[in-house]
């Protein structure tokens, strides 16, 4: 799947809710974060009930802590990529000096 197109929002522009995709859709056309995403909303949606068996909710708690950190460890290389994605190089001015 391409990278989406991003852009600057305008001043006069707002953000829209993010929208989460169902963990069907996210697997079969999502990236993996937006999987994980998915994944994250539906096994908190389990936990949260309070028709989910208790013998499963140690592992579903854990599950989601596990989705959790994926999630930062994937927005943790994106955000180092950008750090490290070269400098242009800038007009030199000889009345700097």
């Amino acid at each position: 799947m391409a990278a989406p197109k991003l852009r600057a929002v305008g001043p006069d522009e707002s953000v829209g809710p993010r929208v989460v995709k169902s963990v069907e859709v996210a697997a079969a056309d999502g990236s993996r974060r937006e999987l994980l995403v998915a994944m994250r909303a539906r096994v908190a949606t389990a936990v949260q009930d309070p028709n989910t068996p208790a013998r499963d909710l140690a592992a579903l708690t854990r599950r989601l802590m596990e989705i959790a950190k994926d999630i930062e460890a994937l927005d943790a290389a994106v955000d180092e990529e950008g750090e490290r994605a070269p400098a242009p190089d800038e007009a030199f001015g000889a009345e700097a000096i």
